[in-house]
């Protein structure tokens, strides 16, 4: 491309990204996304363990995965809750082992209480997007029900594809020293991007471009990333909060963490919708109308 045309290319886009930046910055601004972060971060301490249980314990239906399950719980906590995720792994181990002595009364509320979090979630995200998450019950208690079977089967498959993965990554070690492990390294964040896509484009109640929802996946999960390093830096460097905390450390780690995630999950939402505004669809027709030669 030349010169000329990079230059009438910024300055048919400019407006937009000038749109952009104010709107992404006034949208953060205005919904408050460390409040909704810190409430999602409460909901999310309440029904972390009624939901890892509910988790596993579908995984644990299909006998296809039983084998994979204790390296799913290493890939989920080394990967997603960086440093302190051995403590917190032992922790939920035993709190999720004591939950599954409970009756059926019992498990019918840490249900319920797992589908509190995914309401809480729908309705932060639809209220970013300024719209209704008013959805008809039925069709509510549909996507409910696919998040909570679907996702430990998507990540049952994630974790079976990476075992599979690492045997091929030893045997290409031969030949291609460092190759292999680079990859294995990126499976964490390509399964975020993943994640990040599907919840941008399935939870808000309207119709949310591929590209809008990829944009605001890339940009979550380039912060998830520089968060794990960032807070595992400062669980390695600055230990003081052992020494404040005690035993009970782990526990304000984890609700810093969780924070921390939903801020990003947040940001990536936010910069999602001002990508809607900013570049509506009909922008990019008239852009490839205008590439169309006359006549």
């Amino acid at each position: 491309m030349a010169l000329p045309e990079i230059k009438a290319r910024w300055e048919q886009y400019k407006p937009h990204l000038v749109h952009f930046g104010t709107t992404f910055i006034a949208r953060c601004k205005s919904d408050n996304i460390t409040i909704s972060a810190g409430h999602l971060a409460y909901v999310t301490l309440l029904s972390l363990v009624p939901f890892i249980m509910v988790f596993f314990t579908i995984l644990s239906a299909f006998p296809a995965f039983a084998t994979v399950r204790n390296e799913l719980e290493q890939f989920i906590f080394s990967n997603f809750v960086p440093t302190a995720g051995d403590v917190v792994h032992e922790y939920m181990s035993d709190f999720v082992g004591n939950a599954s002595q409970m009756g059926a009364v019992g498990i019918l509320s840490l249900l319920l209480v797992a589908i509190l979090l995914i309401s809480n979630v729908d309705k932060t995200l639809n209220r970013i997007w300024r719209s209704q998450s008013d959805r008809p019950i039925i069709y509510t208690f549909a996507i409910y029900w696919m998040v909570i079977t679907l996702g430990p089967l998507l990540m049952g498959a994630s974790v079976v594809m990476t075992s599979y993965l690492v045997g091929l990554a030893e045997f290409a070690e031969e030949y291609t020293p460092g190759l292999g492990t680079f990859l294995l390294e990126l499976v964490p964040s390509f399964t975020a991007l993943a994640a990040f896509i599907i919840l941008y484009m399935l939870v808000p109640n309207r119709r949310v471009p591929v590209v809008h929802a990829l944009g605001g996946a890339v940009l979550a999960t380039m912060l998830f990333e520089l968060s794990k390093k960032g807070f595992a830096l400062y669980v390695t460097s600055f230990p003081s909060y052992q020494v404040i905390y005690g035993a009970l450390a782990a526990l304000p780690l984890l609700f810093l963490w969780i924070y921390l995630s939903w801020i990003v999950v947040l940001l990536g939402a936010e910069f999602t919708c001002s990508l809607s505004e900013a570049f509506p669809e009909e922008v990019k027709d008239k852009a490839n109308d205008s590439d169309l030669p006359e006549g």
